[in-house]
């Protein structure tokens, strides 16, 4: 058993780059309906005020919805990792040595001997590859640490709802152990990381205002993955799981290449900042004001005679 079975060799490079121009017009397409929204918020407001707010309601939104595909994408990595492996291992339980790869052979006996342990470095790696993704790769200067905190929840359910998904149309895959991590991991994260039960109401009140998003990032993420099914580019005769991972890898590669070509510049001008109009103040003719003369300084009094004239005294 090798990871080349889960490869698809009919999918070539010319098919990978259909795919690529598929997932890149999905990503368009949800980029225009978040513009659209943002469009109608700003809608009552006028003149230079409206244009700021749609510059930064568009590119908050904007970015929010990457950092939710980038946390789902993210998780998802962790998931297929979790099926794969365990899936290679229940094929080969027993007789390892028949493994022909080293590596794969010590990963798989790794995973029996400190299965939990090994979930845990996946989920300290996903957490990694989040935090590469939108610090370095794709920056977003536009999200706060709460706007992050409150989207990657969002990102967690992305990636719960797939899963439901998944085992509803029958694949046979065990997914319920990833589910239960992912559910024990959003309740540590209130339990254990955040101040008070207020943090938690505040953390989820900012996640449901960004439902609409998750719907979009599921609604993207499915109609790639069917069509990708349906043409050939995915597999289905492995788990349904790692077709979804490929479609998520192709979306986050498309997302990449729209942000680093600033495809949403041609949309979104930054509006130009006010000139302050210089005050042109005309100076007032000052009234003359009238010098005053030396005056010559009065001499003193005379001074009193403090000694007698008189010579006989």
């Amino acid at each position: 058993m090798t990871v080349d079975a889960y490869l698809n060799p009919d999918f070539t490079w010319p098919k990978k780059l259909i795919f690529l121009a598929m997932a890149a017009l999905g990503v368009i397409i949800c980029l225009f309906l978040i513009l659209g929204q943002s469009r109608l918020a700003v809608s009552k407001m006028r003149g230079n005020k409206r244009k700021t707010a749609f510059y930064e309601n568009t590119n908050h939104k904007v970015q929010l919805f990457y950092e939710m595909m980038f946390s789902g994408m993210s998780v998802m990595s962790f998931s297929c990792a979790y099926v794969v492996l365990n899936h290679m291992y229940s094929l080969v339980e027993g007789n390892l040595d028949s493994v022909e790869s080293v590596f794969l052979h010590g990963i798989l006996v790794f995973w029996r001997d400190g299965k939990d342990f090994f979930l845990l470095l996946l989920i300290c790696l996903s957490c990694v590859l989040n935090t590469l993704l939108d610090r370095l790769i794709v920056p977003l200067k536009f999200l706060s640490k709460d706007d992050k905190g409150s989207i990657r929840v969002l990102g967690m359910f992305y990636a719960i709802i797939i899963l439901i998904v998944l085992n509803f149309i029958g694949d046979e895959s065990q997914y319920s152990p990833v589910m239960m991590y992912y559910f024990g991991l959003m309740i540590g994260r209130f339990i254990y990381f955040d101040a008070s039960f207020m943090d938690f109401i505040h953390t989820i009140k900012n996640a449901l205002k960004n439902l609409p998003l998750l719907l979009l990032g599921l609604l993207l993420t499915g109609i790639l993955s069917f069509f990708g099914f349906r043409l050939g580019f995915l597999l289905e005769r492995n788990y349904y799981i790692v077709g979804t991972f490929y479609t998520t890898i192709y979306i986050l590669i498309a997302i990449i290449i729209l942000y680093h070509t600033r495809f949403l510049n041609l949309f979104v001008k930054k509006p130009k900042p006010l000139k302050k109009k210089k005050k042109v103040v005309e100076e007032e003719e000052l009234p003359e004001i009238e010098t005053v003369e030396n005056v010559p300084e009065e001499e003193p009094a005379d001074k009193e005679i403090l000694y007698s004239e008189d010579p006989n005294l």
